[in-house]
């Protein structure tokens, strides 16, 4: 990838060692300095921020082990609605004002996709940077040269232990996001998942004591929360659903506050306006109920079938194969836990084989009682919508707004939310 903004007379802008010629300047990273020659004209990231004037530009960063995507794009809708000018750079995709540039791309790209994108923001017109910051970024140095105007910590469960190996290493490399004096805000109710620099850190939080304090909330018909910020109290609805998208809520309220000084007031009435990430707590259906979310840890599925423990839940749900092992089990007694009718089925497999994954997973459900295993995840649904009580509500968890399904390297189209509109379709004309 050669990037046409020239510099210092130099017409191109690569990290790609193989594309270096003599119009072209290499810009020298951490990820990238093994393969440098050592003689070609080469710039740091921190350099070329400077050269393209980005220094200044507003960065969020949203570190965490769920919420990322939702709390992102949260910040970027409330600091559309109060009239600021963000972009956005995440598992979404990366968006300029209110115009989607790029599609899915991954959560947090090399640093110089993220300078690319900033410049593009800038040429845009915009001041806001809102980024997803993940742990594999941290470790790999794809933040390098960044300088944060706010880090949001949303919370640190156990995931990516293939890549990590230990949950304490896990979570020492999140903490590294925090260690500076970076302006900081923290969810106060996780705060022991993580170690951080106390040094211009402000909270947010529903039981304990935080700056941007829920002082009530009700989760009948979305979310409406009354929140305290010093002396001033403020109401807000929202029509998401479940405890952890309050917590999503906060941590934007308070990001957005933080850094445009703009009043509470305003932020909070805007609030209503943001409807939530495709794919995360995505009614479906309404009758019968049938929500899809991308919930793809036992964490992440403890916090979505929490929030709808009022209804009698049917869940269905796998793990991604060639990822941490260890919390398949785990997953399945989560949903034993919560859930009346469970599906256990085929997620992404990739390289294994899915009944070796859902073998796993059983561990967790042993003794359970309604549990199917059903390897067709199309019929697992299918199943699933069939048996579904009057009333009832049905979970279906792991993929979210993902339109594929990967088996044995290659990837087939399927979309959770399409198959489910599809049954549905079926079922009515039938009737």
């Amino acid at each position: 990838m050669r990037v046409k903004y020239g510099i210092d007379g130099y017409a191109f802008i690569t990290d790609n060692s193989a594309e270096i010629d003599a119009k072209t300047l290499f810009l020298k990273t951490s990820q990238n300095e093994k393969y440098f020659d050592g003689k070609s004209a080469f710039i740091t990231p921190l350099e070329l921020l400077s050269k393209w004037q980005l220094d200044n530009m507003k960065i969020v960063g949203i570190c965490g082990t769920n919420g990322k995507t939702t709390v992102a794009a949260a910040i970027y809708s409330l600091l559309l609605d109060v009239e600021e000018k963000p972009a956005l750079q995440g598992t979404r995709g990366f968006f300029v004002l209110e115009e989607r540039r790029e599609d899915k791309i991954m959560t947090t790209p090399s640093i110089f996709e993220t300078i690319v994108h900033m410049k593009e923001a800038r040429d845009g017109g915009c001041a806001y940077f809102v980024m997803e910051v993940s742990s594999h970024a941290i470790e790999q140095e794809r933040i390098e040269g960044l300088k944060f105007a706010l880090k949001v910590h949303t919370n640190v469960t156990a995931d990516h232990l293939d890549y990590h190996k230990t949950i304490e290493e896990y979570r020492r490399v999140k903490s590294l996001f925090f260690a500076d004096e970076t302006p900081k805000l923290l969810n106060k109710d996780l705060i022991s998942t993580i170690t951080y620099n106390p040094i211009n850190a402000q909270s947010y939080g529903v039981d304990e004591p935080a700056t941007f304090k829920v002082q009530a909330f009700s989760l009948i018909n979305g979310i409406t929360a009354g929140i305290k910020y010093f002396e001033e109290e403020l109401t807000f609805h929202s029509p998401m659903v479940g405890l952890f998208n309050l917590y999503n809520l906060m941590a934007a309220i308070g990001a957005v506050h933080m850094v445009t000084g703009k009043p509470l007031e305003q932020i909070c009435k805007a609030v209503e306006h943001f409807a939530g990430v495709g794919g995360r707590m995505e009614v479906v259906s309404r009758n019968p109920l049938v929500i899809v979310d991308f919930a793809h840890t036992d964490d992440g599925m403890l916090q979505v079938l929490q929030s709808m423990k009022e209804k009698s839940l049917s869940v269905v749900f796998g793990a991604g194969g060639n990822r941490d092992k260890l919390k398949r089990p785990r997953m399945g007694a989560v949903a034993g836990r919560y859930a009346n009718h469970i599906y256990v089925t085929s997620d992404n497999p990739r390289d294994e084989e899915p009944q070796t994954i859902i073998d796993e997973i059983m561990v967790g459900l042993e003794g359970k009682v309604g549990v199917q295993i059903i390897l067709d995840r199309k019929e697992a649904i299918n199943k699933a919508i069939d048996e579904l009580g009057e009333g009832d509500a049905l979970l279906i968890l792991g993929k979210g707004d993902e339109d594929y399904q990967e088996i044995a390297g290659v990837k087939h189209k399927f979309d959770d939310r399409e198959v489910v509109r599809e049954i549905l379709k079926e079922k009515n004309s039938l009737r």
